[in-house]
């Protein structure tokens, strides 16, 4: 166990340095901080002094160390946008894009395993045929185009719901969230569905198809000699097996929704992640950018990391492997 863990945690870092190393070339390719930061009317001596200060003078592999020392205590330096410590900026936004996650990922869950075991279990019937023909529009609708018809519909035509803003926050120490407000529930309601649509329907057609995978094994018919009742069979031995390798797929998934969840926040202005990242590349501010490419990799690796052990303590195989 331990030497699976280290290898694990050897590999993260090393994916962890790639991906610094992709962002400290923003700093190198995609424009001349020195120019946002003093204008272009600036004298080459004070680009001189400017470029000493930042340390940019110093050659390459220099310049990268200080960077891989600097992110590892997460410090991006300074906005170039809004002239303000990129981990600061970070610290405001991530609760609302994790919140707004963990919501979509939580509905995903709940609704889309029940939706993919009935699909399993009552093939042919008019609301399984109905889950997998919703399913299919889930999948093929873009994501902004789901949030403007929500918005049409529920903000605009009923007006139940708000079409932007996080809504009440109550501040938990240096955390904010809005899920302890009645404002916050309903502010979050829509973009939550949006940022779930693709998901639950990923997970609904996964577990159908695993669920009637399982229910062709050896174990199943063997369960049914015993004598077992249906719901014995289905959900203390099918469903049992079927949520493994969807356990992997959602923590992935998890990620995902972090990460690409900048459709969502940019539709309904979501004050998250995701919008700092659009207007950050709209201004070509590389310390955001760089950032936040590095934040992302670092929830993946984390996520990966999670489920990988989950797998090892949930899969006996896997054990008995190692062991030999």
């Amino acid at each position: 166990m331990l030497a699976f863990i280290l290898r694990r945690l050897g590999q993260a870092v090393l994916v962890m340095v790639c991906v610094a190393f992709v962002s400290f070339m923003l700093f190198q390719y995609v424009g001349d901080p020195i120019v946002f930061v003093l204008g272009q009317d600036a004298t080459p001596e004070q680009v001189a002094e400017m470029r000493a200060a930042l340390g940019l003078d110093q050659p390459f592999v220099v310049q990268f160390w200080h960077f891989l020392v600097n992110a590892a205590q997460g410090d991006f330096g300074i906005s170039l946008r809004q002239a303000t410590p990129v981990s600061q900026l970070f610290a405001e936004r991530f609760p609302a894009t994790l919140e707004l996650a963990l919501v979509a990922a939580a509905l995903a869950l709940l609704v889309g395993i029940p939706m993919g075991v009935y699909a399993a279990l009552r093939r042919g019937t008019f609301l399984s045929q109905l889950f997998m023909t919703v399913s299919l529009l889930g999948v093929s609708l873009p994501t902004f185009l789901i949030g403007i018809l929500l918005i049409l519909v529920f903000a605009v035509q009923l007006g139940w719901f708000p079409s932007f803003g996080r809504g009440e926050v109550t501040q938990l120490g240096g955390w904010s969230t809005g899920l302890l407000t009645a404002k916050g529930w309903h502010h979050i309601t829509l973009p939550a569905v949006t940022l779930a649509i693709f998901q639950l329907t990923l997970i609904m057609r996964l577990v159908r198809a695993e669920m009637l995978e399982v229910l062709r094994t050896d174990y199943i018919k063997f369960a049914r000699a015993r004598g077992l009742s249906n719901r014995a069979v289905h959900f203390g031995h099918a469903l049992k097996n079927t949520l493994v390798p969807v356990m992997t797929i959602t923590g992935l998934q998890l990620g995902g929704l972090i990460a690409f969840a900048i459709i969502t926040e940019t539709v309904f202005q979501w004050p998250g992640m995701g919008l700092l990242f659009i207007q950050a590349v709209t201004f070509a501010d590389i310390p955001v950018m760089a950032a936040y490419l590095c934040l992302i990799a670092l929830i993946f690796v984390v996520i990966n990391l999670v489920v990988d052990l989950l797998y090892f303590a949930v899969d006996p195989r896997l054990r008995v492997d190692r062991g030999h």
